[in-house]
């Protein structure tokens, strides 16, 4: 069976991977950490602020039910993409807005994606995503998986 793989960071991962949970065609998702230059973080440790990683979820899909670019179209959704490491409350590089791409396919499918938002003019302000190929993901500590679900909660806008 073919299996897709995306990554993004869209601000504080619990609300971001229980909106990509509900998308049809979504297998499974991990929350954890990319980007950064410390091997093995953990929450605490990028939470300083100093290990250059982003919060990410990672997901695995079935390019049959759901495409790249609808993923896509539910990152735009769930975050706002003009707040220079922040969302909402969260402040730090950790809350970074970015794609981290897994082929060539997907860094033209995000690039693409981006420049019609910019287009639009949905946004008053430059949207400050970045898109960067995919490093190593590190699976944040088992409390942070599916928090929200284990909690009860409903997603809730994040933006």
């Amino acid at each position: 069976m073919n299996t897709g793989k995306a990554t993004f960071g869209a601000g504080c991962f619990w609300g971001v991977e229980a909106a990509f949970r509900q998308v049809e065609g979504v297998r499974a998702t991990a929350v954890g950490f990319m980007g950064g230059t410390l091997e093995h973080p953990s929450y605490r440790d990028v939470c300083t602020d100093q290990t250059g990683h982003a919060e990410v979820v990672d997901i695995e899909f079935d390019p049959t039910r759901v495409k790249y670019e609808d993923l896509l179209g539910v990152f735009w959704e769930v975050h706002d993409p003009t707040q220079m490491n922040r969302q909402g409350p969260d402040v730090g590089t950790q809350y970074r807005s970015v794609i981290f791409f897994h082929s060539p396919a997907q860094e033209a499918a995000a690039k693409d994606s981006k420049k019609r938002l910019e287009e639009s003019g949905h946004y008053q302000r430059p949207i400050v995503t970045q898109i960067v190929p995919a490093g190593q993901f590190w699976r944040a500590e088992e409390y942070h998986q599916q928090y929200l679900e284990k909690r009860g909660l409903a997603h809730c806008s994040i933006k």
